[in-house]
Order: C-alpha cells, then sequence, then structure tokens
C-alpha cells in the first residue's frame, strides 16, 4: 500500500520543505515503506488531510489529536535543537510584535489586535489564550481589543505582524526556529516579547488503518536517522536534533487547556 508524507506545518520555507522531502525519502528507503509526498497547501484545511486513511508520516497539531476519534497512530515526534528546548520534543508558542514596535512586554500591547491562526490550533489559538489567563481570569476577556483571524498559517502571521495587520502574533516556537535558520533577514524584523508554557511537539502520524508492524518500521527509521552520518545536513536543516518517541497521554492535557481558556475567553468567531 502506498502511503503518503506531508509536513506542511513545518514546510516553513523552499528549502525546509526540500529538506523534509529527503527525510521522508531516506525513511521510505530505510523502513521499506512506500511513501508519496503529498502536496496539500494552504488555504486547504488541514483537517482534511488528517482525515485521510492513508497517511504514513504527516504531521498534526497536537490538540486535534488529543481530540481525535479514533486517534491516528503516534509515529515520534521531533526535538527542536536549539538549547531552550532540553533536547526534549517540546515547543511553545512565542508573541511576537514587530522588531521596531515599542513593546517591551506583553502588557504593553493589551487593548490592541492580536492574531490568531485557526480555532483548532494548540500554538496559533488555544496556548495563547490560555497565557492570558495568568494576568486574570476575571480580566483576560478584555486584554485585547480585538483578536484578528482566522490568519491560517504562521506565514500569515508573520505578514500581519510585519504589515501592521496587528500588534501581536502568535507563532510556534519551531517555525520560528526555521525562519531564523533560513530567513535570517524576516526573523530579524521580529521581537519575542513572552513565549508560552511548552508543550508536546505536534508529532508525525500514521492514519488509524495503517497496520501495527508498518508504524513500528517507520517509527525505527526516523528514531535512528540522528545517527545516520548522511542525515546530518538534512537535519541541521531542519533544526532537529533527534526524533523521539511519544505516547498519547502525553498530549491529554491539551483539551483540558483549551477547554479552560474557552471558559473565560469569548469565542473569536
Amino acid at each position: 500500500m502506498l502511503l503518503v508524507a506531508n509536513a506542511r506545518m513545518y514546510a516553513v520555507t523552499p528549502q525546509a520543505g526540500a529538506a523534509w522531502r529527503k527525510l521522508f525519502a531516506w525513511v521510505a528507503e530505510t523502513s521499506g515503506v512506500a511513501l508519496s509526498y503529498l502536496d496539500h497547501a494552504a488555504p486547504a484545511p488541514l483537517e482534511t488531510l488528517w482525515a485521510r486513511s492513508d497517511l504514513g508520516l504527516a504531521f498534526i497539531c497536537g490538540l486535534p489529536f488529543a481530540s481525535a476519534a479514533p486517534q491516528p497512530h503516534l509515529v515520534a515526534a521531533p526535538v527542536p535543537a536549539p538549547t531552550r528546548y532540553d533536547n526534549l520534543p517540546r515547543y511553545c508558542t512565542d508573541l511576537m510584535v514587530r522588531a521596531d514596535r515599542p513593546f517591551a512586554r506583553l502588557g504593553d500591547a493589551f487593548g490592541g489586535r492580536i492574531g490568531w491562526t485557526v480555532e483548532h490550533s494548540q500554538s496559533g489559538y488555544s496556548a495563547p489564550r490560555h497565557h492570558l489567563l495568568r494576568y486574570g481570569r476575571d480580566r483576560a476577556e478584555a486584554l485585547f481589543a480585538q483578536w484578528i483571524g482566522p490568519l491560517v498559517t504562521p506565514r500569515r502571521v508573520i505578514e500581519a505582524v510585519l504589515d501592521g495587520t496587528i500588534d501581536v502574533g502568535p507563532l510556534d516556537s519551531y517555525v520560528h526556529d526555521l525562519l531564523a535558520r533560513h530567513e535570517p533577514e524576516t526573523a530579524a524584523r521580529l521581537r519575542v516579547i513572552e513565549s508560552t508554557t511548552m508543550t508536546p511537539n505536534p508529532p508525525l502520524v500514521a492514519s488509524a488503518a495503517v497496520a501495527d508492524d508498518t508504524v513500528a518500521r517507520l517509527r525505527r527509521a526516523l528514531l535512528s536517522c540522528a545517527a545516520e552520518p548522511a542525515m546530518a545536513g538534512v537535519l541541521d536543516a531542519l533544526c532537529i536534533a533527534r526524533f523521539a518517541a511519544v505516547d498519547p497521554a502525553d498530549y491529554a492535557e491539551l483539551p483540558r487547556r483549551a477547554g479552560e481558556a474557552d471558559e473565560h475567553l469569548p469565542s473569536v468567531t
């Protein structure tokens, strides 16, 4: 059975996209599992990708993974190389402003406009909303005058921050790493004023219909790639130290956090 692979969530630049294709080709050869790369570019909804029965390797956000029924198979999750992640498969949301704006901390932007991607996104919606609860649950609703969205993709969040459509934009910290690696001139125009709590990184998954032994072969290949000298350049281009096995229980907290934020903040739609 020919399975499909997709890295849209982290194909942030052409260079990153090319590196993901090389990685998936190596995994297919090493595992003996046939994979065909599937283009599923925005604005095509990610939900239609995740609903496919022939996914072999595709990124899914942790929140929709935790809420899915049936859940897809967890294959592995990337461990980003920067030291802020402590060699763990985790990430956060960097709350970004344009570098030349006067904001020194998030509170300086209260009363302004904050962006969001889609409601099922952990990094682009749920995490920043939950983060705002620390400023007082009884005042969280009024902290920003406008929530601008759906912006759908991290790239559109970046553009909205830079063109002044929004004052603050939530950016997946691993997307931020890839941006800094491949588009340093764009990253230099942005500045982090606060970051959310670390949560498990979006995993690579296979559809629930895929056989367990196929998933195991894909997992073994991913977990071994950091020891393969030929993959060093690919992993460097992807800002990845290694891949790690993850458990569904790692993601179980995310729906609770989303519900807690929804309880205290109004829907943006």
